[in-house]
């Protein structure tokens, strides 16, 4: 499976990526567009999905970025910069139509990355995301339209990416310890080199499921 490929830099608003995903999923599901990987950095700010529950959030007057409810599953969590944020635009409907699946070829696919850059990241039963250890190193969470696929993950890459996350409980997981790439790798690695080799990894796992 070929993806088409997008670095769209750092500092990047919520807002505009999501207007970019809106409309590059409306031509993917028309057939106008091949399956697509938005990269990035986000501007600091705190996503959350569409739950009664919003607890994770601890006290949103008191939050240091803004913070937007959207539509994918999960609990709070917080973009920034030194994080990779990676949106896949994908059909599901050439990949099994099952979510669950994809969000685990997800999670391979950066486990395999982590492994590239000489950590030796896993994943947990029950819990969605990427480990190192009890440390967690990347959050997933996806939505998804007429089965073609939006959002995605967020990988912690430099110690920068951190700072957000004591404002909140990362995805409502209390006790949680956040952890980067390069404090695991002990080497400086930057966003883009990391999205650079997740690439072939996402089309070898999606490539697997269809």
């Amino acid at each position: 499976m070929k993806l088409t490929t997008h670095w769209l830099g750092t500092q990047i608003s919520y807002a505009d990526a999501l207007a970019l995903q809106e409309a590059k999923l409306a031509e993917v599901l028309s057939g106008d567009s091949p399956d697509t990987f938005f990269t990035l950095e986000h501007a600091p700010v705190y996503t959350i999905g569409r739950t009664r529950d919003k607890s994770s959030l601890l006290n949103p007057d008191l939050l240091p970025h803004p913070h937007v409810e959207i539509n994918r599953g999960g609990q709070a969590t917080y973009h920034g910069p030194g994080q990779l944020v990676g949106y896949p635009i994908v059909d599901l409907r050439n990949l099994g139509k099952d979510l669950h699946t994809y969000i685990h070829a997800i999670e391979r696919a950066l486990v395999l990355t982590c492994l590239d850059f000489g950590v030796n990241a896993s994943t947990k039963q029950d819990l969605t995301g990427v480990w190192v250890g009890d440390k967690k190193l990347a959050s997933i969470g996806v939505g998804v339209r007429k089965w073609v696929s939006m959002h995605g993950f967020a990988i912690n890459i430099t110690p920068e990416s951190l700072s957000g996350f004591q404002h909140i409980t990362p995805c409502g997981i209390r006790g949680v310890s956040m952890t980067t790439v390069c404090t695991e790798a002990d080497k400086p690695i930057t966003t883009q080199e990391f999205a650079t080799a997740t690439t072939p990894h996402l089309e070898s796992v999606f490539a697997e499921l269809s």
